[in-house]
């Protein structure tokens, strides 16, 4: 029982990287492979803090700082350099994985007997992280239903349409995806601490889990559903079953050597069963 409390809890952890994931690649169409290196650099600015002895808090908000200005970088190489999305998210991955070991200043830091988020809190791992998933699931649906929001969603829409009405598309993708990498870094830092360490990899591959946890939990939404609370609550939901699915196959024997094929087949079985099922 107490493995699945455990996928739960990373659940709830990792859907605020799918929030961010639904933020950029649903609102925005654009696909940022960024997400890998800013969950990484928001674990890794954690982990360095807390060893120096700062506050949890102060940790906080500069993990979300620094993920944001990494998702700000991405945006100024696509809409200022003009380079394709999917290559801007590369370079930029690329980039933050030196970042992240210049800041670590080795590959591995663990937190051993350091004041974490839950202690500063007195609250439980569990309570701690749905705390946190409410509040940003709250924030981020009240800023898309803002007149900024509603600009924002309008680009990812019909970009040439918003930019007609005198509305700076360029400013909205910078922002759009400062806002994502940011809940990617915060993602990073809740990980960290209930993990207990970062390490330089524990990024990689980390874009397919929020963008199965998108893909489950739009199963449960139907496309005409516009309300974005509850289109933001199914992505949640889908970040936590995603992490029950992965619990259940560790739990049936499977070698944790092969979970990120696992992971793998979940997202194409996710992605591919609509598909056949619309041509039949």
């Amino acid at each position: 029982m107490t493995f699945y409390v455990s996928a739960i809890i990373l659940g709830l952890g990792f859907s605020l990287l799918a929030l961010g994931i639904f933020l950029s690649l649903r609102v925005f169409n654009f696909p940022d492979i960024t997400t890998d290196g800013s969950f990484t650099l928001g674990g890794a600015v954690t982990a360095v803090m807390l060893t120096w002895g700062y506050h949890p808090l102060m940790a906080l908000v500069a993990s979300m700082v620094f993920g944001a200005v990494a998702g700000m970088c991405t945006g100024i190489i696509h809409a200022k350099l003009k380079v394709n999305p999917l290559l801007a998210g590369i370079l930029m991955m690329t980039a933050l994985y030196s970042v992240n070991l210049a800041i670590m200043g080795r590959s591995n830091i663990p937190l051993i007997n350091q004041d974490k988020i839950f202690d500063t809190l007195y609250m439980s791992e569990f309570s701690t992280m749905l705390s946190f998933t409410i509040v940003f699931w709250l924030l981020l649906s009240l800023l898309l239903k803002t007149d900024f929001g509603l600009a924002m969603r309008a680009t990812g829409n019909n970009e040439q349409m918003i930019r007609s009405l005198g509305v700076n598309t360029d400013r909205m993708k910078i922002t759009g995806l400062a806002i994502s990498n940011s809940l990617t870094a915060l993602s990073g830092y809740l990980i960290t601490q209930y993990q207990g360490f970062a390490d330089i990899n524990m990024g990689i591959g980390i874009v397919i889990l929020g963008l199965g946890s998108v893909m489950i939990g739009e199963i449960f939404v139907r496309s005409s559903v516009t309300n974005i609370f509850i289109r933001l609550a199914a992505i949640i939901l889908g970040s936590i079953l995603f992490r029950l699915v992965l619990a259940a196959a560790l739990a049936s024997g499977v070698d944790a050597g092969y979970l990120k094929l696992v992971v793998a087949l979940i997202v194409l079985v996710v992605v591919g069963i609509p598909n056949l099922l619309k041509r039949t």
